[in-house]
């Protein structure tokens, strides 16, 4: 609307201001050709804006409330799902642990075995059913004597595509502050994980994968244009880092880049710092939710990559004489 008034308003100001056979007063002339003009400029601008907004696949990020009843976790997350597709969204990207509370004294109790666990389950079908791709957050694997932090991808057929478990364990002590170790109760992941749709080439990383710039490197190297990390910062870690690392590791790799986190549950023993994120290839929040529940939607657009990399090229400026980081292909 703010595009077709300024249109409106630029057309009108091309009307005569003056009449055949008096004389014509050129300085208002001019006043009104410049202001024509900008208005004009205003408009290509905002247009242009509005449409490279909407190009590309659209991206759902849901930032989903868990408390402690499983089965009202999964079947929230599947309303978000439906709620995303209604609004157009090509992939679903649910937060970590969101069909449980998030600590080491929870995994265990909510751990399911993949692929049919019950949340798996939900989660195959309501990819089916709504035609849509799902980024499962993560859930508590249970793989023989093993728990796993684990990310599934379900294409829209309902099929398991990707399984990430997180290879970097949350084991931090910031003293008087907060101390926390995954390891205590999880087992890390050995592996990358890539997934593709029609067009895009996806890599995933879980939380506090995020702070190593090296894997986010390995996907970029393998071609991947979208990086997805579910997470769940604290109100320690968040306000520090959580958006410096999104907006770092799209920067390095002039990639869109997602953060997904959980809302904040304000009765919960640790509380999630929220914030889900959207950044683009410059590194740029395109948008950002605060603790609340709800959706946020972003576009990838790959010509927007392509003219990133055109502009600042370093990928190809590399001093590779000087020094270099050889990494295992996929």
């Amino acid at each position: 609307m703010l595009c077709i008034n300024i249109f409106k308003h630029s057309i009108d100001a091309f009307k005569p201001r003056y009449s055949f056979g008096v004389r014509r007063n050129y300085s208002s002339l001019y006043s009104v050709s410049k202001k024509c003009y900008v208005h004009l400029l205003i408009f290509k601008l905002l247009t242009r804006s509005v449409m490279s907004s909407t190009k590309g696949t659209k991206l759902a990020l849901i930032q989903l409330l868990s408390v402690d009843d499983k089965e009202s976790n999964i079947k929230n997350a599947i309303k978000m799902i439906e709620t995303a597709k209604n609004n157009s969204a090509d992939i679903a990207i649910l937060p970590e642990c969101f069909n449980s509370p998030y600590g080491t004294k929870f995994f265990p109790k909510y751990a399911e075995s993949i692929p049919d666990g019950a949340t798996s389950q939900a989660l195959s079908e309501c990819a089916r059913k709504n035609n849509i791709f799902v980024v499962g957050g993560t859930i508590p694997e249970k793989d023989g004597d093993k728990l796993y932090n684990t990310c599934t991808v379900w294409n829209s057929k309902g099929k398991l595509v990707a399984k990430h478990r997180k290879i970097h364990l949350f084991d931090i002590d910031i003293p008087g502050k907060i101390t926390f170790k995954e390891s205590d109760a999880l087992s890390p992941g050995n592996n990358y994980t890539i997934f593709e749709t029609d067009k895009l080439k996806i890599g995933v990383g879980i939380c506090y994968d995020v702070r190593f710039p090296e894997l986010g490197n390995i996907y970029r190297n393998e071609g991947c244009n979208l990086l997805i990390y579910p997470g769940s910062f604290n109100d320690v870690t968040g306000p520090l880092h959580w958006a410096l690392l999104l907006r770092a590791r799209a920067v390095d790799n002039q990639v869109y880049v997602t953060g997904v986190a959980p809302a904040r549950n304000e009765n919960a023993e640790y509380k999630s710092y929220g914030h889900t994120m959207f950044v683009n290839p410059l590194g740029q929040v395109e948008s950002e939710t605060e603790y609340q529940e709800g959706i946020l939607y972003g576009y990838v657009d790959t010509d927007k990559i392509t003219e990133t990399r055109q502009n600042i090229p370093i990928l190809k400026q590399r001093r590779t004489d000087l020094y270099d980081v050889t990494y295992p292909r996929l």
